[in-house]
């Protein structure tokens, strides 16, 4: 295979050039005014005054926070599926599926043209980074390998197509890029997990693999599988292996398994910041250094306290005043039409001299260990509907992440569940459970998604417990009274853990 690494390596040269010498509140700010003067005639940019916007102030001034919901009921339902010169000129010819709001199954995020071509700079960004890291890489002589959902799209109205992030990029590869890529067509549109799984562990053996990314959750399932055919290890596999590129969820309680795969090999692990509204940042750096921003992509970030993120006039930070060690809302303004839209996401600057950030966690209530999405208000309406179909009453419960170990590859969720009656025998338990996991699949794509086949997430275990247990567990935290809640949710693995214990599970 023609091995393009030298031309790759002329335009990282370029690129890390111009990086270095890149005023990012000076790039940011012209990022911004570009963005505004080319939305001026759309509906958003004349209901805004675009026009006469000439700094980061008046748009602040013009332009307040909004939320999915509300850009959905203001200015895309109406015309949806075809968006003319609404917050973006021309037609959105994509919308990148989403799940997790309160309102719905699904969000439909506007990709535009001009979003797919910020998306391709930012993974050459992520190539330039590496290259920096591994001068005498050769990471385009064989084929980067994307584990992704289905490429498949489909079509809402003529021209205009919606589906997997992962398929609209899949599509919008430069000829360049495609020789590159796996994996092929006829794989990457299959949307059965546990055959793609299969089939592409078997073609990939011969694609000299340079480069994996994924979710760390399903990337796991797929080594597994991979193992098992193979009867080694990824670097067996894998030999050409420079780069696992990983990101979408919280890397820390797979950081360890990971690098035991990847021992023995000269592969290196790097971060991405990916979000179905814009490609957000790349790890230039170690583990813990944070991501930086790409700042001259197309897209305009604003940061606001978490804190203040619903107060009636909120601190609207951007990169020009940000501060370190501060926990932020993340709102992106892009060249796909969204103006000052709340990401969900909370970061924090661990440098702002080279703005580089670390995901925090969301600003919803949410239970996202694997990429699955689910918010506070699915669980709540999916207890309540097992609670009905045994015929019981829930008095309290909290529900956690069990981590992937040495016996197995695939995560689930406990939830540790009191009833107002003595708990329910193993056989209710279990209707208990079922009903659950039917609900949380009908409400959440991205759960019903890792849940399909039972292949990519485990089914919901259930423990119950006593009535009067949670209030035992808050007493011996010094944590009982009627200000003190118990947390539904729970992401502390300690805590998890601690609560665990406690019950017996």
């Amino acid at each position: 295979m023609f091995d393009a690494t030298p031309f790759l390596r002329l335009y990282a040269r370029h690129r890390l050039r111009r990086l270095g010498r890149m005023d990012p509140a000076e790039t940011q700010r012209r990022t911004l005014l570009r963005l505004v003067a080319k939305a001026r005639n759309t509906r958003f940019g004349r209901d805004h005054g675009f026009a006469e916007i000439t700094d980061v102030g008046d748009f602040q001034r013009r332009t307040p926070l909004r939320r999915y919901e509300e850009f959905w009921a203001e200015y895309w339902e109406g015309p949806f599926p075809v968006l003319t010169d609404c917050s973006w000129p021309g037609t959105v010819p994509y919308f990148a599926v989403t799940s997790g709001t309160t309102t719905g199954i699904t969000k439909n995020i506007p990709c535009t043209t001009d979003m797919m071509r910020s998306n391709s700079r930012a993974s050459l960004d992520l190539l330039t980074h590496h290259l920096a890291n591994r001068p005498r890489s050769r990471i385009l002589a064989g084929r980067s390998f994307m584990l992704g959902g289905s490429t498949e799209l489909i079509e809402r109205a003529p021209g205009v197509f919606s589906g997997d992030l992962s398929g609209i990029a899949a599509g919008a590869l430069p000829l360049w890029a495609r020789p590159f890529y796996f994996p092929p067509p006829e794989l990457a549109l299959l949307a059965d997990w546990e055959e793609k799984v299969e089939r592409l562990a078997h073609a990939s053996l011969a694609a000299d693999i340079r480069s994996l990314s994924g979710t760390p959750s399903w990337l796991l399932i797929f080594l597994d599988r991979l193992a098992a055919i193979t009867g080694g290890g990824l670097t067996d596999a894998y030999p050409d292996l420079e780069l696992l590129i990983h990101g979408g969820v919280n890397f820390a309680p797979y950081r360890r398994r990971f690098e035991e795969l990847l021992a023995g090999g000269h592969a290196e692990l790097r971060e991405v910041y990916p979000a179905s509204e814009g490609f957000f940042g790349v790890a230039d750096r170690g583990p813990g250094d944070g991501m930086r921003l790409l700042l001259d992509t197309g897209l305009f970030y604003e940061f606001i306290p978490v804190e203040e993120l619903d107060a009636d006039r909120p601190t609207r930070c951007w990169i020009g005043d940000v501060e370190r060690g501060v926990n932020y809302a993340i709102a992106v303004s892009t060249c796909a039409g969204l103006w000052a839209y709340v990401v969900g996401d909370t970061v924090e600057f661990v440098d702002t001299e080279i703005p580089r950030v670390l995901v925090t966690g969301r600003t919803a209530y949410t239970l996202s260990a694997f990429g699955e999405h689910l918010i506070d208000a699915e669980i709540e309406e999916a207890i309540a509907q097992a609670a009905e179909a045994i015929n019981a009453t829930v008095t309290d419960y909290s529900v956690g992440a069990l981590m992937p170990d040495g016996d197995s590859v695939r995560g689930g969720h406990l939830y540790i569940v009191e009833f107002a009656d003595p708990a329910p025998d193993a056989d209710r338990l279990a209707a208990f459970a079922e009903t659950l996991d039917a609900a949380l699949c009908r409400t959440n794509e991205d759960y019903e998604a890792h849940r399909a086949g039972g292949y990519g997430l485990d089914a919901p275990r259930v423990h119950g417990l006593a009535p009067g247990r949670f209030a035992a567990w808050m007493k011996s935290r010094g944590k009982l009274g009627g200000q003190n809640k118990v947390p539904r949710i729970i992401t502390d693995d300690d805590l998890f853990r601690a609560l665990r214990d406690f019950a017996g599970c």
